[in-house]
């Protein structure tokens, strides 16, 4: 669903109040688990908005401006990192980026002391990113401001979630009833498990599609659909969204090969053919084409929304910072 915005105001802004009449009820964005379905919709809708901003030739809204942000990301990604980093510039944040390379972890630095330093430093959001599931967490509750998750280990990843519900939401109208088929490596994906957590809660029917070896042990609890088999997993699919294959995660017999990974789990047009015929085709990226993606069906400009959620990216960012510091722009506490 997309929303119009006003054709007047180079700076518009996200306006839009939650349905249910009260601020956003969290001081962080740790995950989508237990995030309501009115909760998210605001978070969409606002998002929506600043879609409609980014498309114009000026950008950027002062609405942030004096408020800094810090990203600080103990695992590359190029991907997440300038989104978050255009976001918050976009909104007019002063916005610094750190990495592992250049923190003081390196020195032998615990995660704590970071939290007590960056904290003196009265920062008013952080962006987190870690290799370890619940670090995000454990900083957060050392910290003043609002933190966002960027990814934790195998945990979530909420800002990806959402960005993905977006593009679905944009392109096939809503959410609910949608038949919605993840595959790959779905044990080691944080992208997997927030997806669960949100498509779920919004109504849609969530499928899990992989080898035996790459489904999490918690899979009957996750209220999903599981299919061991391609054909049947993506018979009559509204969307597939595949996932990277994270081999550096893996240690022993996940997979006989690579090779017999694309002829039996990677995503070809023959595959595809039993899906919809308006599938929509995702994948968080970075993408291994020839392995988890044929290059033919990732670069179909009809059924391809790749490039599409990198954009919804920058919009879901932008949200999430807007509502988190609301609070405090308006002289109360983030």
């Amino acid at each position: 669903m997309s929303t119009k915005s006003s054709d007047h105001d180079p700076y518009v802004r996200a306006e839009i109040a939650p349905p249910s009449g009260i601020a956003f009820p969290h001081k962080h964005l740790l995950g989508t688990w237990g995030l309501d379905p009115t909760t998210i919709q605001h978070l969409l809708d606002t998002a929506d908005r600043y879609v409609d901003q980014n498309r114009r030739a000026q950008k950027t809204t002062p609405i942030c401006a004096g408020l800094t942000q810090i990203n600080l990301f103990f695992e590359n990604s190029t991907r997440t990192l300038m989104s978050f980093e255009i976001a918050g510039k976009r909104l007019g944040m002063d916005t610094i980026s750190m990495s592992t390379g250049t923190s003081s972890i390196k020195k032998g630095e615990t995660l704590l002391d970071t939290a007590a330093t960056l904290n003196a430093m009265h920062p008013d959001v952080l962006v987190m990113r870690h290799a370890d599931s619940g670090a995000v967490k454990l900083l957060s509750e050392k910290m003043s401001c609002a933190v966002i998750n960027a990814g934790d280990g195998r945990s979530e990843h909420p800002t990806q979630a959402l960005l993905d519900a977006l593009t679905i939401r944009r392109r096939k109208g809503k959410l609910h009833g949608q038949i919605i088929a993840i595959s790959g490596d779905i044990t080691h994906s944080r992208v997997a498990r927030s997806n669960i957590y949100l498509l779920t809660a919004m109504g849609a029917r969530v499928r899990l599609v992989a080898p035996p070896t790459l489904l999490p042990k918690d899979v009957d609890r996750l209220g999903v659909e599981v299919y061991t088999r391609m054909d049947e997993g993506l018979k009559d699919a509204d969307v597939v969204m595949m996932l990277r294959l994270q081999q550096e995660r893996m240690q022993g017999g996940f997979l006989p090969s690579l090779r017999e990974y694309y002829q039996f789990w990677g995503l070809t047009r023959d595959k595809l053919a039993v899906a919809k015929d308006d599938v929509l085709v995702m994948h968080p990226g970075p993408m291994n084409r020839g392995v988890e993606i044929a290059s033919d069906v990732a670069d179909d400009f009809d059924r391809s929304a790749i490039e599409e959620q990198v954009e919804m990216g920058v919009a879901v960012r932008m949200a999430c910072l807007d509502i988190l510091t609301r609070n405090l722009r308006e002289g109360g506490e983030a």
